[in-house]
């Protein structure tokens, strides 16, 4: 376990100007589109900056936990999250993420280790690229199939529907925990489809709250294993930000839908490399 002293982490603080640089490109992108960090950042850190695969997932993981904080307490002051579910998601993901550190630590030194966390990233992106060109398709299946399912007085049992919940933390947590990626994309798609009678801002409230004590855990657990860049960490979030907030100015005057057909054809291009690595 590295022994972290802030006074001597502060004075012999090192900023890399491309880093920062990189989380103002992520950080008005996550502004612009509302995709997860993580399916940008961390492939960045693996195949521009030639990172370690688990040092870039672990400062990943820390990155998207301080900046979706911030995204929980704007969500959770407008009352746009439903803590049952984020309960019900932490009950899966947080033995899931506990099991992944566990056997990062075990076998993390292995050269196996490194190729299955690089290629566990590039898979994900494939997920994220196809869920951002099928969100819309797959809300309005659902919300079809519910209106469907209450007029026949068949909709989905509330246990069943917590069970699906806890399994779906379960994925998250292994998937978040390995890649950094999957808890955006993969996660509002998911509760869409358990959730579809909720409205969607209610949803990604739901999922960035949830993406809080999931990424946090899994970070530290990182750090703990020594498989953190305290120094990159600072360096990202001083380029994000602003990135961030700039973006969100932005993205009422830009063209969403091409800007997300845009991206997952970057992403599935980047999981490609990563894959074939």
């Amino acid at each position: 376990m590295p022994n972290f002293d802030l006074a001597a982490f502060i004075s012999g603080l090192h900023i890399n100007p491309l880093y920062s640089i990189s989380g103002l490109v992520v950080g008005l992108l996550v502004g612009l589109t509302g995709v997860g960090g993580g399916s940008l950042m961390t492939p960045i850190l693996v195949l521009v900056f030639r990172i370690h695969p688990a040092t870039a997932v672990g400062t990943d993981l820390l990155y998207a936990a301080i900046t979706k904080s911030v995204g929980t307490a704007i969500h959770g002051g407008k009352r746009t999250v439903d803590w049952r579910i984020v309960g019900l998601l932490a009950l899966g993901s947080i033995p899931a993420t506990l099991l992944t550190l566990w056997a990062i630590q075990t076998f993390g030194k292995s050269q196996e280790m490194s190729h299955m966390i690089t290629r566990a990233l590039g898979y994900a992106l494939f997920v994220t690229a196809t869920m951002l060109l099928l969100r819309g398709v797959i809300k309005r299946m659902a919300e079809k199939r519910h209106e469907q399912a209450v007029a026949e007085h068949k909709p989905l049992h509330t246990g069943r529907r917590a069970f699906l919940t806890i399994l779906t933390g379960l994925v998250l947590g292994f998937l978040v925990s390995l890649s950094s990626v999957g808890a955006g994309a993969l996660g509002v798609t998911a509760l869409i489809l358990l959730y579809p009678q909720l409205p969607t801002v209610r949803i990604v409230g739901s999922d960035i709250a949830h993406a809080v004590p999931l990424t946090f855990l899994a970070g530290m657990g990182y750090f703990f294993l020594g498989k953190v860049d305290p120094n990159m960490l600072v360096a990202l979030l001083i380029g994000s930000i602003p990135g961030i907030i700039a973006g969100s100015f932005l993205a009422p005057k830009m063209p969403e839908k091409v800007l997300r057909v845009v991206l997952a054809v970057v992403l599935t291009l980047v999981g490609w490399q990563l894959v074939t690595k």
